[in-house]
């Protein structure tokens, strides 16, 4: 139950972050649509959110959250906080000079990672001066995931977990008061996510000296701590980061279809929402928890809390997968269909939101797979598992692209993310890591039977609302309120029903108990 409460906290405030992270790309889609212009911005943005992504929230903290809890688990607090100083200053130092040696190259780097802007030199000269504005955002964001894993890694969740808020609430600050003053949404938003990045480290070090780690900030030094950090990180880079680098890659392939990075942006953004809520919030708590009764020797423990995660994960993705899969119509045009969005942009988003929902339990799956390799200092085989996901990510998006465009890079990340999922479930039980038990065995199944049941209501539900979905702004946004609202009773009768949960499980989510 204490693994419940801690994926409540970040869930709650993942759920808060994703809610005004909707809000901002609805204001984005009003703003910008699916334009030259967004398109530059989305290059922009989610270039050094890669690199976030990879060295810091993936890797570093793959490697980071084991070394560090084991420390604090075996030899107290001072080792522990040592080793986190010294990490502070190893990470800062190496961002500091890859974000600057970045900003200059951006010239040579945006024909790589934007292919289809070079025949368009506006274009291109304003992706490289937006990414340029928006690449700082990397370096105070690989500290901010250094400060979350040490908070994580003490069972302190909660600011870590509304960092991200910081970054909507600036987002729609600046769409409603800034961008109104100067005409100029694209540059705007690019230097939002620098100052959101300052904020949100300003949050950690904050929350970092009230949980008694008040870091200093040393001379870097290659310590055998470091060593052993490095060693531990460098496969991490890769395994972390899979579906991002899909992601990017089906970005830098988009570009050569105009409004298609923008489509993929959009969807992305909507599936995002479970992906976080669910995969990303409960692998954040397992990974510390898996780490820590592994060190303290016991791997009963740590099996029984991987069963009781891959449960309740799958619990909450299928219907999401489903409704998204069968609904995504009515979600994409309510969201975004407004201003410069238009409505063939609508119905390619919603194309792209569909081949997306088909992976979204991949994806979730991978997220919490990869602790139980993580917390036993094994990088190496998530990495190769996370390079076969990759080669047949390029593979299908090459293949598909040229025949049905845009889709065919959605469906080749699906593909890549269950391609990863299941090598890392196999070699688990190949190992002894993971095996299923009863109780495993029976709820899932009923869960996934559950979920299909609520697509079928879905659709009929949809149906009747299809007047309303279709009217004006509180209409629509009313309908879709009740759509989801209905999917999400129906799914709770009958999963309640099959026995696929029960009260005292949600119970548990709800009420944060002292441990």
């Amino acid at each position: 139950m204490a693994l419940f409460r801690a994926f409540a906290t970040v869930g709650g405030y993942t759920a808060v972050s994703r809610v005004l992270g909707f809000v901002r790309d609805v204001l984005i889609a009003g703003v910008l649509g699916a334009g030259p212009a967004a398109d530059a911005f989305f290059v922009a943005f989610r270039f050094p959110n890669l690199f976030r992504r990879l060295f810091a929230e993936g890797a570093f903290n793959a490697a980071f959250v084991p070394l560090f809890a084991g420390r604090l688990e075996a030899e107290g607090h001072a080792p522990a906080k040592l080793f986190a100083e010294q990490a502070l200053a190893f990470l800062a130092f190496w961002m500091l000079l890859l974000t600057g040696a970045a900003m200059a190259a951006m010239p040579w780097l945006m024909p790589v990672i934007a292919p289809g802007f070079v025949g368009d030199a506006e274009q291109f000269a304003l992706a490289v001066e937006l990414t340029r504005i928006c690449f700082p955002y990397l370096l105070f964001m690989a500290l901010v995931a250094m400060l979350s894993g040490l908070l994580n890694a003490l069972h302190r969740f909660a600011a870590a977990a509304a960092a991200p808020i910081v970054l909507n609430l600036c987002f729609i600050a600046a769409l409603l008061f800034v961008v109104p003053l100067t005409g100029d949404p694209a540059r705007v938003l690019a230097w939002t996510v620098a100052v959101a990045g300052v904020l949100q480290f300003l949050l950690l070090v904050w929350a970092a000296r009230r949980a008694g780690m008040p870091l200093r900030m040393p001379r870097p030094r290659l310590t055998p701590g470091m060593r052993r950090l490095l060693q531990l990180m460098g496969p991490g880079v890769i395994s972390s980061g899979a579906l991002q680098i899909n992601l990017l890659i089906g970005t830098m392939i988009a570009t050569l279809q105009a409004g298609a990075v923008s489509w993929l942006y959009y969807a992305d953004r909507v599936y995002q929402l479970p992906l976080g809520l669910i995969g990303i919030g409960l692998g954040v708590v397992l990974l510390p928890d898996l780490a820590r009764k592994l060190r303290g020797g016991a791997p009963e423990a740590a099996m029984t809390a991987l069963n009781r995660a891959l449960e309740l994960g799958l619990f909450l993705t299928l219907p999401a997968a489903v409704a998204l899969a069968l609904v995504p119509q009515s979600i994409v045009t309510v969201l975004f269909e407004r201003g410069a969005f238009a409505p063939a942009d609508a119905e390619n988003t919603a194309l792209a939101l569909t081949a997306f929902a088909l992976g979204l339990p991949g994806f979730v799956l991978v997220k919490l797979l990869q602790p139980a390799y993580f917390a036993r200092e094994d990088t190496v085989t998530p990495l190769r598992f996370a390079l076969a996901s990759v080669v047949v990510n390029i593979a299908l998006s090459l293949a598909l692209f040229f025949s049905i465009g845009f889709l065919g890079i959605a469906v080749a990340t699906t593909a890549a993310g269950w391609v990863n999922a299941g090598l890392l479930a196999g070699r688990l039980v190949a190992r002894g890591h993971l095996a299923l038990d009863a109780r495993a065995r029976r709820r899932l199944p009923r869960s996934l039977l559950a979920s299909l049941a609520m697509g079928a209501a879905l659709l009929g539900i949809e149906a009747l609302l299809r007047p309303w979905l279709g009217a004006g702004e509180a209409e629509r946004f009313a309908a879709l309120a009740g759509l989801v609202t209905a999917g999400l009773a129906v799914y709770l009768l009958l999963a309640f029903a099959l026995r696929a949960v029960q009260p005292a499980d949600l119970r548990g989510l709800l009420h944060r108990r002292a441990a």
